[in-house]
């Protein structure tokens, strides 16, 4: 290595050197917003995962019931040990009160095992020893079908598959195989097509009403924009919840919307808007219209307007110089808005829950549903974990047609 080389290092090193107490300066700023985002989104994100495929109910009440399975062929009935263990495992559940969530566990797989193991527990506490087996077989033919031993045996690990693969309409056989669930159980993919099509239809409808308004904002005189931009903004002082119960007061059946189209003899009877399709897309699109048009906006404000008028000079007509020199420019705020609006839409409640009917309700009411009212916390994180999933999916699509260097928001 010449002297030349070494001097160079020499210099590098010295530079970082130098540049180290900016450096820690630097992370010591960002260090309490760096604690926030882990605390605040990726720790939730990360017990989301977790809580997905966890499954502790079934080790925690029967570990004597799943040691004693481990020889078992799963094809005929267990012997009178693993019922023995059974026995045993209940009355300490029923002393510690945990009965309840090992029949609710299981009753997501196999219908009326609450109620079964519930029966057993209060068996197993009344005087009287084994042989177990036939007294479990008088309670319920479910004691005495080799498929449920197979789901008890299947969930005695730690994680399952079984709540990922019901938000996708999935289930797992006794054989282990993954088949297909149909009839009236299949409905969580039909909810999240019906969760795409909607934020896919507010997004169209944000961009064909705030594309003409963002570039109206930039072209008017500074009052009448000023007064625009207001007007744009407002809705974004507003609660959500007040601006999608000012939607319910305008489309029910006796709302102003109603009543207008009547005194304007456009219809002759009352429309049934409020329940429907159209009432939540046009009331999220009326919500989300800011998020689309600001980002358009801050693009178009930085396009020069002497461009269509050199346009014009070279023998451009309005529309071709429009469509050919000014719009493309704001492709990276157009994707911008749409990516914004298309995201926000995916996780949309209040207003579906309000303003819409049964077949418009989103993957993030049902979610409510399972977290409030059947406390299944497994498939609610799991229905979460597939919408985030497909948002990421979705975002990265965009990234790879359009390109990160595309999207501004400002």
């Amino acid at each position: 290595m010449s002297a030349v080389d070494i001097d160079r290092i020499n210099i590098f090193m010295a530079v970082r050197r130098a540049a180290r107490p900016a450096r820690r300066s630097a992370f010591s700023l960002a260090l309490p917003l760096l604690v926030f985002l882990a605390v605040a989104f990726v720790a939730p994100i990360l017990y989301l995962l977790v809580t997905a495929v966890g499954n502790p109910e079934t080790r925690d009440v029967l570990p004597r019931t799943l040691t004693a399975l481990q020889d078992w062929d799963g094809k005929s009935v267990p012997d009178e040990p693993v019922y023995a263990a059974l026995a045993e495992d209940l009355k300490v559940a029923k002393g510690n009160s945990t009965a309840a969530l090992l029949g609710k566990r299981l009753n997501y797989e196999i219908s009326g095992m609450r109620s079964r193991v519930l029966a057993a527990a209060r068996m197993v506490e009344k005087p009287g020893d084994g042989p177990y087996k036939e007294r479990f077989v008088q309670l319920g033919k479910e004691w005495a079908s080799p498929e449920t031993w197979a789901v008890i045996k299947r969930n005695g690990a730690a994680v399952t598959p079984y709540y990922l693969l019901t938000a996708l309409d999935l289930k797992q056989a006794s054989d282990g195989s993954i088949e297909r669930v149909h009839g009236d159980q299949a409905i969580f993919l039909d909810v999240l097509g019906r969760t795409l099509l909607v934020a896919g239809l507010v997004t169209l409808f944000t961009l064909l009403l705030g594309y003409p308004v963002a570039y109206v904002l930039t072209i008017a005189p500074r009052t009448i924009a000023s007064v625009m931009m207001l007007m744009v903004l407002l809705p974004l002082w507003t609660s959500l919840l007040v601006r999608t119960t000012a939607w319910v007061v305008l489309l029910q059946s006796d709302g102003v919307i109603n009543d207008m189209l009547l005194g304007l003899h456009l219809t002759s009877e009352k429309l049934q808007l409020i329940f429907t399709r159209f009432g939540t897309v046009t009331a999220m699109t009326h919500i989300q219209l800011p998020f689309t048009i600001l980002p358009i906006y801050s693009v178009m404000r930085s396009i020069p307007a002497t461009q269509l008028r050199a346009a014009r000079s070279l023998g451009a007509g309005p529309s071709s110089a429009f469509w050919r020199v000014y719009a493309p420019q704001t492709l990276p705020g157009v994707v911008a808005g749409c990516l914004m609006t298309f995201i926000l839409s995916l996780g949309y409640y209040i207003t579906p829950a309000l303003v819409g009917g049964p077949r418009d309700q989103m993957v993030s009411n049902f979610i409510s549903v399972y977290i409030n009212r059947d406390l299944n916390w497994g498939l609610a994180a799991s229905l979460g974990v597939v919408l985030l999933v497909v948002t990421l999916a979705i975002y990265l699509l965009f990234l790879r047609l359009v390109g990160a260097d595309k999207i501004k928001l400002g």
